[in-house]
């Protein structure tokens, strides 16, 4: 099976790293999805949730706003805040996805619905 190296890095460190089958990103312009062997690229990111499909599992992390560096290989995030939203159990799950709203809402001048981001957030509780 084919697989990207994705990497999610904010100031304070890492988020993930590691092989993926697909990612789905918060472009400026949409959601769009990379697959191994995508063309390269490079876009900005606005707030929402970045979709990471793993070989048995979905992860998610919300971020408020950043760039990608897309190759045939790997995927690379710099990102000002993200919190991941599927890691440890239900209580740290619980206050992840409070973080990641208070992440997405001190975005004030975002040009996305609010509303939108925060029901994709609350499908991963």
């Amino acid at each position: 099976m084919d697989t990207l190296k994705l990497s999610i890095v904010t100031p304070n460190g890492p988020i993930f790293n590691g092989d993926v089958k697909t990612v789905t990103l918060p472009g400026k312009e949409g959601e769009f999805g990379v697959l191994p062997g995508h063309s390269s690229l490079v876009s900005s990111l606005t707030v929402g949730v970045i979709v990471i499909e793993k070989e048995n599992t979905t992860e998610a992390v919300a971020i408020n706003w950043g760039h990608v560096n897309v190759s045939e290989t790997s995927v690379d995030v710099l990102a000002d805040g993200a919190v991941a939203l599927t890691q440890g159990g239900d209580s740290d799950i619980a206050k992840a996805i409070d973080a990641a709203k208070e992440l997405v809402n001190s975005v004030s001048d975002a040009n996305v619905s609010i509303a939108s981001v925060e029901a994709k957030i609350n499908s991963f509780s």
